[in-house]
């Protein structure tokens, strides 16, 4: 059999495995096939190089093994149905005992008095001996202790555990494909191996379950994990040039009327450097000739919706539409208001078009689109319906693009002949190395500048059992003409969980500030009541908004001054930086209160004093990612580009990843048609993955 075709072959074939298992191992793991098992990795070994004596055992270290002979077995009753078994074992220098709470009646049938065994299993102390419980025990005659190296552990789950498929299991069947496989082939050419010094793939992936110490085991995951982040790379390289090449972007020639009376008359305040920076950045790309595809990266408050505003306004003077895309009608609200503002008594016309805009008034949108005196649209996702025509649409906005699918997104493209230009907007900071692999097919720009005159947000952290002096503190605030935020985490009581909801933190607050009026938004709201309640805050109608993170993104009160995030703990580092975006937005001084219980955990602490120490958005993202992962990230699940990486870690990888970009990048310039025999292995690999299960979405 072919060494690609034995990896495609059912894992149901494999000695081990069978029907049941196979049932257990597609649902619990995705593991489908032999090729599947192959690249599930280990996610720790354990050193068993080393045998112990019993008399070396201490209840604090951490897994041993020993050699020696079950003495004797004794049971006792734990109720009406279950029992414990103890094995007593001794190697000469002393004994301990070997425990099992489940499997003891296995135990006893299949472990024989006497006979000689290597005992694996993480000691304690009970009853002044040492006890091993559920230990991993081999017959010694049958264990070459000389070759036994690393132990592999393998994730299972408890489904998995109670039908009998523990970690071990799962190293058996690993250990039994890696003797059935051929040797495999190279997925890398030899110039990339050779010269960065890496491990060949069917080396690599048989130490990677097998090492027998941490050296080559690290030369064997560098090796892998190189070779998945390289073909993420590749693979978004290729696409973005492949885009280049085949649209014709539209030619932005000139700057009009519209945008230099805007710059002379309408513009607030002086742009900073970094606006400054970015707009031109924009107009490059848009006189080019090729379509741009740019994401724009800022910290909230830092002016993306002026700079993207700004560009819209070329569109315009070279005779195009401009539309820009938010997730929320109350965003897209926001827009509205902001831009309309923006640009005053000017001869633009700006519409609106969400869920809620319906009838007359909505024909009369569809009809200026259609006949092009409708210059800008602000929009959410009722933008891409199909009824919505553009005569000529040459610049999109999409604001916190990872609300959309890849497939809402492209609907928005294919308006015209050719692609408008796309600008990406996030308030979300994105790691390097993430946006890298997220946007790799984007240009970055980053606003890095808050404008000048902004405060940065102090930030506290209060324990719960200090809201009383929180409380007075607000009051203070309210009485100084300010407004608050309240932010809860959940909107009903849920029985697992023991959170403040906000549903009796807004009654307890309507006690607490009998002298103030009070709003109360949450998601579960119809949206015109949604809509009124922030309206009366906006207003200053009322001093104090309770709210779910619905407010989130969006909501501009210049006079509110402080953010209470009640069960900060719930939160994660991206979302706290999101909702004290919220405040600061005027000349006063503002705040952002953490409340959390006395106990947390030790992230939640880094995370709470991560928050404390810096409003700088980047270093926050670059700790979220150390903390969480990029799966757990705001945005990557949605983004059209799920992790599916298998073993390299983007947050700890990141030397890897640039490594990876800057070798697939010289791939693509040098062979921007994926023609060359030289490349051909790399070609070949890569439409083999895109036509597996692997995600391989792009952004844009």
């Amino acid at each position: 059999m072919q060494t690609t075709n034995i990896l495609q072959q059912d894992i149901m074939y494999l000695p081990g495995v069978g029907p049941n298992r196979k049932k257990m191992l597609s649902q619990e793991l995705g593991i489908e096939t032999y090729g599947d098992l192959l690249e599930y990795y280990p996610y720790k070994y354990v050193d068993r190089s080393r045998v112990y004596t019993i008399h070396e055992l201490t209840g604090d270290m951490p897994f041993v093994q020993v050699v020696g002979t079950i003495l004797s077995f004794e049971t006792f009753k734990t109720g009406a149905r279950n029992e414990r078994v103890v094995a007593h074992f001794s190697d000469g220098t002393g004994i301990c005992d070997l425990t099992w709470f489940n499997g003891g009646k296995y135990a006893k049938q299949n472990y024989r008095i006497g006979t000689e065994y290597v005992v694996f299993g993480k000691p304690t102390v009970f009853n002044n001996r040492i006890n091993i419980t559920h230990p991993d025990i081999d017959e010694a005659s049958k264990t070459d202790l000389s070759a036994m190296g690393m132990q592999p552990y393998y994730n299972t789950t408890e489904k998995m555990k109670k039908a009998g498929l523990n970690s071990r299991s799962v190293e058996r069947l690993t250990k039994t494909l890696i003797g059935k496989l051929p040797p495999l082939p190279e997925t890398l050419p030899d110039f990339i191996t050779a010269r960065l010094h890496l491990m060949g793939r069917d080396e690599a992936l048989r130490i990677v379950h097998y090492p027998q110490d941490a050296r080559t085991l690290e030369k064997a995951r560098a090796r892998l994990k190189f070779e998945e982040l390289f073909y993420v790379q590749l693979n978004i390289l290729r696409y973005a040039s492949d885009q280049r090449r085949k649209y014709r972007g539209y030619v932005f020639s000139r700057v009009g009327d519209v945008f230099n009376t805007f710059y002379r008359d309408r513009l607030p305040f002086a742009l900073t450097e970094a606006q400054k920076r970015v707009i031109r950045e924009i107009r490059k790309d848009m006189g080019s000739g090729r379509q741009m595809n740019r994401l724009l990266q800022g910290d909230v408050g830092s002016g993306k919706t002026l700079v993207a505003l700004m560009s819209m306004l070329i569109a315009v003077d070279n005779g195009f539409q401009a539309c820009i895309m938010a997730p929320t009608e109350i965003l897209a609200e926001q827009h509205l208001l902001t831009i309309m503002e923006f640009l005053g008594t000017m001869s633009v016309r700006v519409a609106l078009l969400t869920g809620v805009v319906k009838g007359r008034r909505r024909k009369e949108v569809l009809e200026g689109l259609l006949d092009g005196t409708v210059n800008i649209l602000v929009g959410t996702h009722a933008v891409i319906e199909d009824t919505v025509q553009f005569a000529r649409l040459g610049f999109v906005v999409v604001d916190e693009q990872h609300r959309f699918g890849v497939a809402q997104r492209a609907k928005l493209w294919a308006k015209n002949q050719n692609p408008p230009h796309v600008l990406v907007m996030t308030a979300t900071p994105i790691p390097r190395t993430l946006a890298m692999t997220l946007y790799g097919d984007l240009d970055v720009s980053v606003i890095d500048e808050l404008p000048p005159g902004r405060k940065p947000v102090v930030t506290r952290h209060f324990f719960d059992r200090s809201i009383p002096s929180l409380y007075d503190g607000l009051r203070q605030q309210i009485r100084q003409g300010r407004q608050v935020y309240v932010v809860f985490p959940l909107i009903e009581e849920s029985e697992k969980i023991d959170l403040k909801n906000l549903e009796d933190g807004f009654s307890v607050l309507t006690q607490v500030f009998p002298e103030f009026r009070l709003s109360k938004v949450h998601g579960k709201m119809k949206a015109a009541d949604k809509e009124e309640e922030m309206q009366r805050f906006v207003q200053g109608e009322t001093q104090m908004l309770v709210a779910t993170t619905v407010i989130e993104v969006g909501v501009n009160v210049p006079n509110a001054s402080v953010m209470v995030i009640m069960d900060a703990q719930r939160f994660g580092l991206s979302q706290l930086h999101q909702l004290r975006g919220r405040v600061g937005r005027g000349a006063d001084q503002s705040y952002c209160l953490l409340v959390t219980p006395y106990n947390i955990s030790e992230d939640t602490r880094k995370r709470i004093d991560i928050m404390c120490d810096t409003n700088d958005g980047f270093r926050i993202a670059e700790a979220d990612l150390k903390l969480r992962g990029p799966g757990d990230l705001e945005g990557t699940q949605q983004s059209g580009m799920a992790f599916d990486l298998k073993i390299a870690d983007i947050a700890r990888d990141g030397q890897l990843v640039q490594m990876a970009r800057d070798e697939a990048q010289k791939i693509v310039d040098d062979d921007p048609a994926c023609t060359s025999d030289k490349y051909l292995i790399l070609w070949h690999r890569l439409h083999q993955l895109r036509k597996s299960n692997v995600n391989w979405g792009v952004i844009s």
